[in-house]
């Protein structure tokens, strides 16, 4: 009986040394928007250095007691980390918002925008974005950039060198039903090849804006957030600023990249072989979903006369699709002015999402996939109750396991988001607005309808604490999150 708080507080140590970990691995990334403020001269790089400071020091404080630990993770662990890391992260996040003259953000706010960039979901309070310091606007950008693969990957890679494993996190942080899916042999190898690819994506993308017209520092800012899955832009108009169909079309082919399973890319780069994506079930239902979703837009939005010709109404049509059903959230039209039916359409896009292993939000692609083929086979067995009728992906027979904690996590999405959209709705808010908050921040999409269409500068604070866990339990994926809250997590 005595010896269980010990072991308790032992676990709790190793746990606390990889946290320490990372917050200081997380201080470096304060350093780049001090080093943009001074080669712009906009004076506004000392909150990052003092945020640099704060986060750095916090992170030694929590790892140095228990430094000489040596202790591998366990799966408990890991999913213990991940959630503490990023609000933890959350927070650290806030500092540069909080210290900031420009923009001027409450404690509350300020948790928001960070947490909004983290998690890629795109979501501001902040009006004027437009006349924000570049080192200001770097960041945001970068908030994205650095949450869009999960930091938590970046340190899979890095962990192992300082004698902590990283299987547990990397299971515990990745989204999509096959984790236990490993690139290579080691998982160090496989969080850099995630983060190679990753990488080079990110520059194409910012080359080929650049090419089209953004200048160098929109062409990076755009890059990031757009193979992020982000939505963030150093614009109040976002992509519409630039008023370029060629700098839309670029943005609807590297989102369509970037809602692509990660692990996809890697092994169609591999083999030298393009037709590994045509053989994917989940990358052809990806984009038969997109295709459909566009056609319908573009007639109706041009039989209902918000634009005069095809081609504007195939564009605008288009861009939004890509952009909302991806979880992206760039635009480039007031999208949640169209008629109601398409306003609707798109948010439902987005509860679908990006394939598993991508940047995106949502539930996931194979995820819709494995539920419509488990109807399917269901409808089947009341003809033929004796048949056996295996769920298949491709070629492949799904378990029994994967389907099940599919209808689980799918239960329990749903559950969840209703109780959320009831809580939103009690504070005062109209039922529209609830609905469409709690669905772009818990599908990391970030505008809404209704009054969040264009921000949420006007959402009051409950409401903003409310959608921060939103978007929390949307990063995470739900079950790793709400694992922590089950009494069974914590027996030993």
């Amino acid at each position: 009986m005595v010896m269980q708080p010990a072991r308790a507080v032992w676990r709790f140590a190793t746990v606390q040394k990889v946290l320490g970990l990372l917050l200081m691995v997380f201080s470096v990334t304060m350093l780049p928007p001090a080093a943009v403020s001074l080669v712009y001269g906009d004076g506004a790089g000392m909150p990052f250095v003092y945020a640099f400071l704060v986060i750095l020091v916090v992170g030694v404080v929590i790892w140095a007691p228990v430094a000489r630990l040596r202790q591998e993770l366990r799966l408990r662990d890991g999913f213990l980390v991940v959630v503490l890391f990023w609000v933890a992260l959350g927070l650290a996040g806030a500092i540069p918002f909080l210290l900031s003259e420009e923009p001027d953000l409450s404690p509350t706010d300020a948790v928001f925008e960070s947490l909004s960039g983290l998690t890629t979901t795109g979501a501001t309070v902040i009006l004027g974005i437009d006349e924000l310091p570049h080192a200001m606007l770097w960041y945001r950008q970068q908030l994205q950039w650095l949450g869009g693969m999960g930091i938590i990957v970046l340190a899979v890679a890095v962990l192992p060198m300082l004698g902590v494993g990283g299987m547990q996190l990397y299971r515990a942080e990745t989204p999509g039903p096959m984790k236990d899916t490993k690139l290579t042999p080691r998982i160090t190898e496989t969080a850099k090849a995630l983060w190679y690819i990753y990488l080079w994506l990110t520059i194409a993308c910012a080359l080929a804006y650049w090419l089209a017209g953004m200048s160098g520092f929109d062409a990076i800012g755009h890059a990031f957030s757009t193979v992020a899955i982000g939505g963030f832009s150093t614009h109040d108009a976002s992509i519409g600023y630039f008023d370029s169909t060629a700098i839309e079309m670029i943005a609807v082919v590297f989102m369509l990249l970037s809602g692509v399973n990660f692990a996809l890319h890697f092994v169609a780069v591999r083999r030298l072989d393009p037709m590994t994506y045509v053989r994917d079930s989940e990358f052809r239902f990806y984009l038969l979903l997109l295709a459909v979703a566009t056609v319908i837009v573009t007639v109706a939005l041009y039989y209902t006369n918000t634009y005069i010709d095809w081609e504007e109404s195939f564009t605008k049509g288009l861009f939004q699709v890509v952009s909302i059903g991806t979880t992206t959230g760039f635009t480039t039209a007031e999208f949640y002015y169209w008629p109601p039916f398409t306003g609707i359409l798109l948010l439902f896009m987005a509860f679908v999402g990006g394939c598993a292993g991508s940047t995106g939000g949502g539930i996931k692609v194979i995820r819709f996939l494995l539920l419509i083929k488990q109807g399917l086979r269901e409808i089947g067995r009341l003809i033929h109750p004796s048949a056996q009728m295996p769920v298949r992906v491709g070629n492949k027979v799904v378990s029994h396991r994967v389907v099940d904690a599919v209808w689980g996590f799918f239960s329990l999405y749903v559950a969840t988001f209703t109780v959320m959209y009831l809580a939103l709705a009690a504070t005062g808010l109209d039922l529209m607005t609830s609905f469409s908050a709690v669905a772009a921040c818990m599908n990391n999409l970030g505008p809404g309808l209704s009054t969040v269409g264009a921000h949420y500068f006007d959402m009051h604070d409950p409401g903003i604490w409310i959608l921060c866990f939103a978007m929390l339990l949307g990063r995470l994926e739900i079950f790793t999150l709400l694992v922590l809250l089950t009494p069974a997590f914590w027996r030993r």
